[in-house]
């Protein structure tokens, strides 16, 4: 168990130090901002959506490791797919963190990938706000785009 425990930490670190998609879209890419005052993580998600599919996401702002590799893997796990699938996504992630408030069920059959490496933030309940800040400012930018 601790060959995979420090394999989901490297997973971690890899996204933290080099993270995928940061940046910022230009119009018309809707936008919105996550803050976790407990800690001071930041965040901004930006996302391109046309015609049902999220066509390009982009993240930027400051926080913890946890917080940072957490949108960067979320980037890489929604850009390319419908906009269902998408809520699909952020719906099971939010169930591993245990804080899905949704009753509705979860669909099982999607595979997280390297997301699941998050999974052991769920020992450490402080930290849950951190790898879920990206996703909760990801549906306040697809509300905001109207999705």
């Amino acid at each position: 168990m601790a060959g995979l425990e420090d394999l989901y930490r490297e997973i971690i670190l890899d996204h933290y130090r080099t993270p995928r998609n940061r940046g910022e879209l230009d119009a018309p890419a809707v936008s919105a901002e996550g803050h976790n005052p407990l800690c001071g993580d930041e965040i901004r998600i930006f996302v391109d959506v046309q015609n049902g599919i999220v066509t390009d996401v982009r993240f930027n702002g400051s926080g913890c490791s946890i917080s940072q590799s957490s949108a960067s893997m979320m980037t890489s796990a929604i850009k390319g797919k419908p906009v269902d699938q998408v809520k699909a996504i952020v719906k099971k992630f939010k169930s591993m963190m245990t804080v899905d408030e949704d009753e509705s069920p979860v669909d099982e059959s999607l595979n997280l990938g390297d997301l699941e490496a998050l999974q052991g933030v769920v020992k450490f309940p402080v930290r849950i706000k951190c790898a879920t800040l990206g996703w909760n400012t990801l549906l306040d930018a697809l509300t905001t785009a109207g999705q």
